[in-house]
């Protein structure tokens, strides 16, 4: 398992505690799409996320733009946490 799999496994297992999302964080593709079509997270959730971030990774989301650019799926968030 590479650091980047392994990250997306626990983005993703994070994704599903911290939402009380009802699927199994397997089920969640790499790419789909966070909001909207893919797991339809919306608004409020945002903030979740955002906070999910910061106190299991330790890393801020410190913009609008940011997490606009950021957010976008589960792969998009591995890469920024790479990055950072």
């Amino acid at each position: 398992m590479t650091v980047t799999h392994a990250l997306k496994a626990r983005i993703k297992e994070m994704l599903v505690r911290q939402l009380k999302l009802q699927v199994k964080p397997e089920e969640i593709e790499d790419d789909a799409p966070l909001f909207g079509e893919g797991l339809g997270l919306d608004s409020i959730d945002v903030l979740e996320v955002v906070a999910s971030i910061e106190k299991e990774f330790g890393v801020a989301i410190r913009s609008q733009e940011e997490g606009e650019r950021v957010l976008t799926s589960v792969g998009g968030i591995a890469s920024y946490l790479v990055q950072r």
